[in-house]
């Protein structure tokens, strides 16, 4: 179709919201007038990252709670124990970034799905995201094989490739005037960017946002 709209995700595998919005994502791909796709930015990684401490895990436990609510996502037993009570685990996106990047340079068009299956083994299965075997694991599991192995290697490309995507997702971010994770582009180049509220609610008012800003 040549209407059809671009609209660019900006993610962190690590954002609790931003599984969360799973559900409106999945409803935009299926559209045939819209071309979807995702543009991390790094928000908890490098820099970003830190340790899971008690503090942190009862205010994360807290916001799933309310995602779960909202948005009908499960964040199970598992992860709350395995993940956040562990004492050990790090909230650090960027080897899962590192693996999004690997299925972004091999198969595009999955990356969504990778996506969903990163964060949904964090969230449902309590696995830990910042260890590159279990990633590679989860990307062997999502038949993503060619971005596993390529993952695997991580060559210096491919941290290249990663980094360049999260400068990127900062600048779109910092060029919009956006603040935090999920947030959308609508339109390219051209569009308008606006935080991610709009995939929480009723999907006619998303639809109605995204035409409004890439008009």
């Amino acid at each position: 179709m040549s209407d059809r709209i671009t609209v660019t995700v900006l993610v962190d595998p690590l954002c609790g919201w931003c599984y969360g919005a799973h559900p409106a994502l999945d409803w935009l791909r299926a559209r045939d007038d819209v071309t979807l796709a995702l543009l991390p930015v790094g928000l908890f990684a490098g820099p970003g990252a830190f340790a899971i401490d008690a503090t942190f895990a009862t205010h994360a436990w807290s916001a799933d709670q309310r995602i779960a609510a909202l948005t009908g996502q499960p964040f199970s037993t598992a992860y709350r124990m395995q993940v956040l009570k562990a004492g050990t685990g790090l909230v650090d996106s960027g080897p899962a970034t590192l693996a999004l990047t690997a299925v972004h340079l091999t198969a595009p068009e999955r990356e969504p799905d990778a996506l969903a299956a990163i964060q949904a083994a964090r969230y449902v299965g309590g696995r830990d995201i910042a260890d590159p075997a279990v990633l590679a694991e989860i990307l062997d599991e999502a038949d993503v094989a060619p971005a596993a192995a390529r993952f695997r290697a991580a060559d210096a490309a491919l941290h290249e490739s990663a980094s360049a995507r999260m400068a990127a997702g900062r600048a779109a971010m910092a060029r919009h005037g956006l603040r935090g994770v999920p947030a959308l582009v609508a339109g390219g180049d051209e569009g308008r960017g606006f935080n991610g509220a709009p995939l929480f609610g009723d999907r006619d008012n998303l639809l109605r946002v995204i035409r409004d800003a890439a008009a």
